[in-house]
């Protein structure tokens, strides 16, 4: 997903087109929430000119995240459209703006937009649909348990276990 100035000034006439798989693990790095990446299937053509090449992108793959609720892997589909823009030339970008990448060097590589736009793509949630019960978060642990409403309703605090004599008292006497 690479390509110097020079071979895409070459084609500028002809219709680029591509259509590849990319392998993207290292984005496990830029944030430690993601656990698993598939390869990521680009797609998309190039308009290429004397000052600017635009990108259509089709991405789609699968990113394995954490349940929000229990930890489990969920496989979370990729599926993004997104045009990005490279300018050849520094000096333009006041009329672009903050959309474009400008190109450094004589290499247009288009991995690290990619990396960008499926770090964009990670929800701040997510919930795995089916969950088995080896699966699921734990349930007790040292000094701790998850509880029913049932069950901590007819449960009496051990700090105030002597108050609940303490009517009985009152009615002897």
């Amino acid at each position: 997903m690479k390509w110097t100035i020079s071979q895409l000034q070459k084609i500028r006439d002809k219709d680029l087109r591509f259509d590849e798989l990319v392998d993207v693990l290292d984005i496990k790095e830029r944030d430690p929430q993601i656990r698993d990446v598939s390869p990521i299937r680009v797609a998309g053509r190039a308009d290429i000119n004397s000052t600017e090449i635009t990108f259509h992108l089709h991405l789609s793959g699968e990113l394995t995240l954490p349940c929000s609720r229990t930890l489990v892997d969920v496989k979370y589909p990729i599926d993004i459209d997104t045009k990005e823009t490279f300018l050849l030339k520094a000096d333009d970008t006041d009329f672009y703006g903050d959309d474009v990448t400008v190109v450094e060097g004589d290499v247009v590589d288009l991995i690290p937009v990619i990396k960008e736009n499926l770090l964009l793509e990670i929800p701040m949630q997510v919930f795995c649909e089916d969950v088995d019960s080896n699966e699921a978060a734990p349930q007790s642990g040292k000094d701790w348990a998850v509880i029913s409403e049932e069950e901590s309703k007819h449960k009496v605090d051990p700090r105030f276990a002597k108050l609940a004599d303490f009517f009985d008292n009152n009615k002897e006497s």
